[in-house]
């Protein structure tokens, strides 16, 4: 049973693979301080729901782009499930090469969707993954990563728009209504404006690549790209487990590390 922790910059995702499929997939909002406990009484509690107990955990592995974060993180796996964690970096054993200028400046989200989706379908291959930031990710016939584009994500221009601009109202994020693009009221125009600029992006940026490095594969992962997949055709497969399968597909090739000290947090002092 491993322990999969998916930390990026708006959510926490925990999940569990039991070396045959997924057990449960939970996400929580990220905040950087929330402290082990709050994390493992909430994590307990729905592990129990699926009948697992903390000691079926015999591994966990860490991907976090926060690095605040990391230390609840991991005193949360030494803690409450007595492992040490894997936390994902470049210097791991990815199977494939970093082609790029600084590897330790790179996401390791970014990393590990380039991982997963090689292994599931092949290169080469842009990955798209709409989070905090939008990122393409390119990853060639051999498995390497070749490096990317980052955009702003969507959710942070809305926020722009409706800060910076008076009169400009807070708006959801949805597909238009109808196939037009021009917008009969304030809140169509924007909406209008957000999504179908962003199809344009994502065409415009997969284009430019595809200029670059020729026929390629293109994937979305990340909670908005069903919605972009509703606008464009451009996407070959959609998959919102790439990053957990990514990790676990880490875990796989490096040796999990072995807690040193193990400490019983109802217990100790």
């Amino acid at each position: 049973m491993l322990l999969v922790i998916d930390a990026g910059n708006t959510n926490v995702v925990f999940a569990v693979h039991d070396a045959e499929k997924w057990r449960g997939v939970w996400r929580i909002t990220m905040q950087a301080q929330r402290t082990s406990d709050e994390y493992g009484v909430w994590l307990l509690a729905l592990l129990r729901t699926q009948g697992l107990t903390p000691d079926d955990i015999e591994g966990a592995v860490i991907g976090t782009v926060v690095p605040a974060a990391l230390y609840h993180l991991r005193t949360l796996c030494r803690q409450w499930f007595a492992v040490e964690p894997l936390l994902a970096s470049a210097r791991l054993d990815w199977g494939f090469s970093i082609l790029v200028d600084n590897p330790d400046e790179v996401g390791v989200d970014r990393l590990l969707n380039g991982l997963a989706a090689h292994h599931n379908y092949g290169g080469p291959l842009t990955v798209i993954d709409f989070g905090t930031a939008t990122t393409f990710d390119v990853v060639d016939r051999e498995g390497s990563y070749c490096g990317g584009v980052i955009a702003p994500g969507i959710n942070l221009s809305v926020e722009a728009l409706h800060q910076a601009a008076a009169r400009l109202p807070r708006i959801g994020i949805g597909r238009p209504v109808g196939e037009s693009a021009i917008g009969r009221n304030t809140v169509s125009a924007m909406r209008s404006g957000v999504f179908w600029g962003y199809v344009g992006l994502i065409e415009g940026i997969v284009e430019r690549i595809r200029r670059e490095v020729g026929p390629m594969k293109v994937l979305a992962t990340g909670g908005l790209a069903p919605l972009f997949s509703e606008g464009t055709a451009i996407f070959d497969h959609v998959d919102s487990m790439l990053t957990l399968n990514g990790l676990r597909l880490l875990a796989g090739r490096n040796p999990l590390p072995k807690l040193t000290v193990e400490r019983d947090f109802l217990t100790e002092g």
